[in-house]
């Protein structure tokens, strides 16, 4: 298996990209993104996306010309059109607006609709932590959970992420789907030709699966829903915060990532971001997030939420990659085909 640099791999799929039909801007900021997933240990959301990617560029499902721009603003708010493209750069745009509004106001919220899969949510955070805020970020996917006591797929997998900075430290990094796994997991596991533990995912009948193609096809579990309805509340409350508050679309209006053939998603992003100063103080905020984080960490086998993905992305940096040889003919293959 072949190890390669994370600047060579970005070129490499970058490449695959605007051969798809991805402008320059819009293929770099995404291939970023998926290297950076990568390295850090989220495969799901890193290389195994770009195939699918390329083939959305090439149906049309994502616009590779689209340039993000703002169609609406009123005090702390905003909302940004995709055009239908590739998240990445709307995203982008969307944080950088969302800090701005919050350095004024104290607070922000700034919506990303018309938009496609984001990738890794709390990627997107990084320049929150660096302004010294605090981040949230939410989105949706296509339908992917049952909503509760129903068998087939409704809400997307609505993941959640959130970043609190730190004075000399990391910013603590949290990221996770409102299912019991990431549908990405799914798709890994159906490429590779393994099973998926009992509890991740229902087939088309409702009946609980180890075949990731069946979960694919049928819906993920709701995180928690072994025991309760919370994952699917929760499920519902990011469902309405990035759709029926931007006016993007549904999951259940969205064609599944993983078809052949589909509609563009058109779903949505949001973003609140919070300046600490604004509200107890800066060093106020800070000598709490330490005195928390102090005696999370006196108790032996706590792990910070962030830490092993920080870590190997760290490694990667340095070492590069070793990605299988079969996704290395991939990419190869993409960045040299035509559109």
């Amino acid at each position: 298996m072949p190890l390669i640099a994370l600047e060579k791999l970005t070129e490499l799929v970058a490449r695959a990209l605007k051969r798809a039909g991805a402008s320059k801007t819009m293929a770099q900021s995404t291939a970023q993104a998926l290297v950076a997933a990568e390295a850090e240990g989220l495969g799901g959301h890193g290389l195994s996306r770009v195939a699918l990617y390329c083939q959305h560029l090439r149906e049309g499902r994502a616009n590779g010309k689209a340039k993000p721009r703002i169609i609406k603003r009123k005090g702390a708010t905003a909302l940004i059109d995709a055009g239908g493209g590739l998240a990445f750069p709307a995203c982008a745009l969307a944080v950088k607006e969302a800090i701005t509004r919050a350095k004024k106001s104290g607070v922000s919220f700034v919506g990303v609709t018309n938009s496609h899969h984001m990738g890794a949510v709390a990627y997107h955070l990084a320049p929150i932590a660096q302004a010294g805020m605090v981040g949230l970020a939410f989105t949706i996917s296509p339908s992917a959970i049952n909503a509760w006591g129903g068998k087939r797929a409704f809400y997307g997998t609505n993941p959640v992420a959130a970043v609190f900075p730190r004075r000399n430290e990391p910013p603590l990094m949290i990221d996770l789907s409102l299912s019991e796994v990431a549908r990405g997991k799914l798709m890994v596991a159906a490429k590779e030709g393994k099973p998926i533990p009992l509890g991740w995912a229902l087939d088309s009948q409702g009946k609980p699966t180890t075949d990731p193609k069946a979960g694919l096809a049928g819906s993920m579990l709701p995180l928690g829903s072994i025991s309760s309805s919370k994952g699917s509340m929760l499920a519902l409350i990011v469902e309405l915060l990035v759709t029926a508050v931007i006016g993007a679309r549904f999951g259940f209006e969205a064609s599944s990532f993983f078809v052949d053939e589909g509609n563009a998603p058109r779903i949505g992003q949001a973003f609140v971001v919070i300046d600490p100063g604004a509200l107890a103080g800066s060093e106020v905020y800070y000598e709490r997030m330490e005195t928390l984080i102090s005696e999370m960490l006196s108790d032996d086998g706590v792990r910070l939420a962030g830490v092993r993905r920080m870590d190997l992305e760290e490694k990667a940096q340095h070492a590069g990659l070793v990605i299988p040889d079969a996704l290395k003919s991939q990419l190869d293959m993409l960045a040299a085909q035509t559109s």
